[in-house]
């Protein structure tokens, strides 16, 4: 299976409204709850208004489009970053899934995804 490594700086934010939120950007991420609004979105384009904000991630793309029949494309992701304690943060989307990870783990994880068979495009 490829992976792409996206050369950008993410934060992950609580906010309040998505009102002033960037959405001419190539990466934009939210969800909303009954409880919260959550945004992911590229460093430098934090918008105001952002109640919690945690700096310093970076994102892996499985590459191309998975089908939803395809199953454990995350488990053996997850797991194979869990075993050299690389803590993640999964959005999925209609055609793939990201996989969010502290910028200072992003050598380790391509080094051990690389070794199980993971190749990066």
């Amino acid at each position: 299976m490829k992976l792409h490594i996206i050369d950008t700086d993410f934060t992950v934010c609580k906010i309040k409204s998505t009102d002033l939120i960037d959405f001419t950007r190539e990466f934009v991420f939210i969800s909303k709850t009954d409880e919260e609004i959550s945004l992911v979105c590229e460093s430098e384009r934090i918008p105001r208004g952002v109640t919690v904000s945690e700096p310093g991630w970076r994102a892996m793309r499985v590459a191309g489009v998975l089908d939803f029949g395809m199953i454990g494309v995350l488990a053996k992701i997850t797991g194979i970053l869990a075993g050299v304690n690389v803590a993640v943060f999964v959005i999925s989307t209609y055609n793939t899934d990201y996989i969010l990870l502290k910028g200072m783990d992003l050598d380790r994880a391509v080094e051990a995804l690389s070794e199980n068979g993971y190749v990066f495009a």
